[in-house]
């Protein structure tokens, strides 16, 4: 992919089945899902653009060709590629993977149901001055929005555990974190897990932490939908 923009390329994770939606994803991938008037997909991208993205990837997994068709290889002047999972499905680890000859050797992560005002230049910045592999971005969330699952201080992610995490986490995995491509080879290859690398990079003090301090919508569930539905149309 060309070079240019002021943000490395943003891996957007966009392939799973979004089952918690029910009968809304029957017919219509999770981020082509009408969220105040438009696929919730296109709010990403224009956040990203006005960030200064330049290059996005989009794993794609169910209805992944619906997805590539409706969005394009363009938009707000962003380029815009397509990964597309194995049949099977990769994974968020998997797709990540899949997608490296795309996004080449440092880039960020971002789910594709999450959207999330925080100052994305700000975070490239910060972590390139830490010297570490590997960004999550963290919320101060005391049990308010989701299940609280990281141990954050000073600048660090000490531990992060989303299958199992403990009373003394307070933090979230706000929903964008970064990799620089040799951060993968601290999981083996078979691994398909995205939270289980950064598990694995947060135990080795490779996982640098940046605070985020606005709220996060995101579109996983029913009732989340209706909340970022409201937001984006009174924002």
């Amino acid at each position: 992919m060309s070079a240019g923009g002021t943000l490395p390329p943003v891996c957007i994770l966009a392939g799973g089945l979004g089952t918690r939606l029910g009968e809304r994803v029957r017919d219509t991938p999770k981020p082509l899902l009408e969220v105040a008037g438009r696929p919730f997909l296109l709010h990403q991208l224009e956040l990203l653009a006005h960030h200064g993205a330049a290059e996005v990837v989009v794993c794609v997994g169910y209805r992944g060709e619906q997805i590539e068709r409706a969005i394009g290889p363009a938009r707000f002047g962003l380029e815009v590629c397509y990964s597309h999972d194995a049949p099977e499905l990769d994974g968020t680890l998997g797709a990540v993977r899949r997608a490296l000859p795309l996004l080449g050797e440092r880039f960020f992560v971002l789910y594709g149901d999450t959207y999330l005002r925080l100052p994305y230049e700000d975070v490239d910045a910060a972590w390139r001055a830490s010297g570490l592999p590997a960004v999550m971005t963290v919320l101060r969330n005391e049990g308010r929005w989701d299940t609280s699952n990281v141990l954050f201080r000073d600048g660090r992610v000490l531990r992060y555990d989303k299958r199992n995490p403990t009373a003394d986490m307070p933090w979230i995995d706000y929903g964008l974190g970064g990799l620089e491509a040799g951060a993968l080879d601290a999981v083996d290859e078979k691994e398909r897990d995205l939270a289980v690398l950064y598990e694995r990079l947060a135990d080795r003090g490779e996982l640098f932490g940046f605070e985020a301090t606005q709220r996060f919508y995101e579109i996983g569930t029913p009732e989340a939908l209706t909340e970022t539905d409201a937001f984006l149309r009174g924002s």
